[in-house]
């Protein structure tokens, strides 16, 4: 059992789920009374509660000393941002679908999918009647979400912010290559990114640290894989929610990718960059034992990377 980590100014600022939550929070809040989000009031206060009991349930079943509301929450305001329904009982079918994947879908105690991800491509494949909000916010709260969210990226440092690079630059490079290709206006592929939705997904999503592969240079190659699944859905196959059904798809593979490319995994407490690991036998007392220890050698790939993502970070700081 782990000891208590006592509440301070200092856990608050370093766990980058208290600056999530703020943003995310802030953003409901605006869109429900400024913008008139296709949400109302009630609907979003059930999806925070049920996503709240739905925690507090799994958390009693598979007998868990501590319960986190922080994970639960961010679920649940993302699904309050981007999931829409006339259904009562399938919103809440479909928080408790997204809460319930953290536990049961794991693999060696780590989340095989981002668990708002698999709540709404599972409510699209079991049934039509939902649909994920396209995220036309308007200009003012478009860029002043973007603002928070590249804060965010300086919050968190380079522990994680390298899926989040690589996705997008993956992104815009695709989109951005598309339309010279075809001769288009530079202003078509520029109001293609100005989505709110695709800022949400890039920020909040793909770079949750626990969904994500364990070592960096397995993190920028999995954005680069759903950068390309989510433009070919999109731009190759004409069909919409491209940016979802990628991610999805890709994150089956995580666990592949944490066995052929292997590093630590990510603790809230301890944010890490996820070194690669490598083995060696210990013999003792006439026993051979496996340990697993940073490997330097292997892990220089993973450190010019690092100092690239530092760069920008230090970048958009100053």
């Amino acid at each position: 059992m782990k000891a208590e980590v006592p509440l301070t100014l200092e856990s608050l600022i370093r766990d980058p789920r208290h600056y999530q939550i703020a943003v995310l929070g802030g953003l409901l809040v605006y869109g429900l009374f400024w913008l008139d989000f296709e949400i109302t009031l009630p609907r979003a206060g059930l999806l925070l509660l049920v996503c709240l009991l739905a925690q507090w349930g799994c958390v009693r079943i598979w007998k868990i000393q501590k319960v986190d509301a922080r994970s639960a929450l961010i679920s649940a305001l993302s699904l309050c941002l981007l999931l829409r329904t006339n259904s009562i009982a399938l919103a809440v079918l479909v928080a408790v679908i997204t809460i319930s994947s953290k536990f049961v879908l794991r693999l060696k105690g780590k989340h095989l999918f981002n668990p708002t991800n698999f709540g709404i491509v599972a409510a699209l494949l079991l049934t039509g009647n939902i649909w994920v909000s396209p995220g036309q916010w308007g200009n003012v709260a478009f860029f002043g979400f973007l603002m928070a969210c590249l804060g965010g990226l300086v919050v968190n440092r380079a522990a994680r912010s390298d899926v989040t690079i690589a996705f997008i630059l993956c992104y815009m490079a695709l989109v951005f290559g598309r339309s010279i290709w075809l001769g288009e206006p530079m202003t078509i592929p520029v109001h293609r990114l100005q989505s709110g939705a695709l800022l949400l997904f890039t920020f909040f999503m793909i770079s949750d640290p626990r969904t994500t592969p364990n070592s960096r240079f397995g993190r920028i190659l999995f954005a680069a894989l759903v950068a390309w699944g989510a433009w070919y859905i999109q731009f190759r196959m004409f069909r919409t929610n491209g940016l979802l059904w990628s991610l999805a798809f890709w994150s089956i593979l995580i666990p592949v990718m944490d066995w052929i490319l292997p590093g630590t995994r990510y603790e809230w407490s301890h944010p890490s960059i996820g070194r690669r690991l490598s083995k060696s036998i210990v013999f003792q007392g006439g026993l051979s034992h496996e340990t697993a220890h940073p490997d330097l050698r292997r892990d220089h790939g993973d450190r010019v990377v690092g100092n690239s993502v530092a760069r920008v970070l230090r970048l958009l700081r100053s």
